[in-house]
């Protein structure tokens, strides 16, 4: 193990970005925020990933840099624009966050460099792992074209992690965050046929795996970012139900979604594959939440 003394984050601000910093600073690491504004203090970089300007200057002598730049996949339906934006916010930035540390003199010993497990595309009961090819559609499409992004960094000789992550959750944000206040009306219910898999990760095991893989020197290339018991969307809806007691006796049929969200209701809501973090656990990382149970009862206590 080999803990950084200063790092640079990108996504600062987002959920994950937000509790990243969080740790570190608890831990006296010093955190520079990459920013696309101008910097407000000494411990805020400015980088605009559309121009491909980066202050560079600024990222000398950091020890690691953990990239989680990357538009919001769920807040508007997915027009061919938006699919643009998604794509160009993690492929264009990361591209040119990797040329930028690349040309450092004095380079950073790792990127953690975010994906996600749409990477595998929607695969049914199919196990996976690292190890498992890539799967078909447009979060894979993307997801392939995020990760090859990185490879200036790799040609520079610094370790780059990808971390594949799945549903975070938090009551802080992003999915779960969405879903509670219908939950605890009493209104949550199975989604389609409800087997589709859910590949989740509590946001403490998330960040405790992103300083994991970023302190551990053996760690390098996909590595999953979910918990090790993945749930289908019928066990969620039901343990979560269980954990707020109250009834999840609706459905929603799959056309629902689809006439609401359109493209974006398959990739995010009504497919699924069983990702396991083979990777982690065989480097030796202990989640505190492996089953939904007990990350329902930490999260919600």
């Amino acid at each position: 193990m080999n803990p950084p003394r200063t790092v640079a984050v990108t996504g600062a601000s987002g959920l994950v970005g937000t509790a990243v910093v969080a740790s570190f600073e608890q831990d006296g690491v010093r955190v520079l925020r990459v920013v696309r504004r101008t910097p407000r203090s000494p411990d805020e970089v400015a980088w605009d990933p559309t121009s491909g300007e980066v202050d560079s200057a600024a990222l000398e002598g950091i020890d690691a840099v953990i990239h989680l730049a990357g538009r919001n996949l769920a807040t508007e339906k997915w027009t061919p624009e938006v699919k643009k934006q998604i794509v160009d916010s993690r492929v264009v930035g990361t591209r040119v966050l990797s040329e930028a540390l690349a040309s450092l003199e004095k380079k950073p010993r790792v990127m953690m460099s975010a994906s996600a497990i749409g990477f595998y595309g929607d695969r049914g009961d199919e196990v996976l792992d690292e190890e498992s090819p890539p799967g078909s559609g447009f979060l894979s499409d993307t997801c392939q074209q995020w990760e090859a992004a990185c490879q200036s960094a790799w040609d520079a000789d610094i370790r780059v992690v990808q971390l594949r992550i799945g549903v975070v959750l938090s009551t802080k944000g992003g999915m779960l965050a969405k879903v509670l206040p219908q939950f605890r009306m009493g209104l949550g219910g199975v989604v389609g046929g409800g087997n589709q898999k859910f590949s989740w990760i509590s946001l403490d095991d998330l960040v405790r795996a992103i300083r994991f893989v970023v302190d551990n020197d053996s760690m390098h290339g996909a590595v999953n970012g979910t918990a090790p018991h993945p749930v289908t969307n019928r066990q969620f809806t039901k343990a979560l139900g269980a954990k707020l007691h109250r009834p999840t006796f609706l459905s929603v049929p799959g056309f629902i979604p689809r006439a609401i969200m359109g493209e974006m209701a398959e990739a995010l809501v009504l497919e699924g594959a069983d990702i396991r973090p083979k990777r982690l656990e065989e480097a030796g990382f202990q989640f505190q939440a492996p089953e939904l149970p007990t990350a329902l009862d930490q999260i919600l206590g």
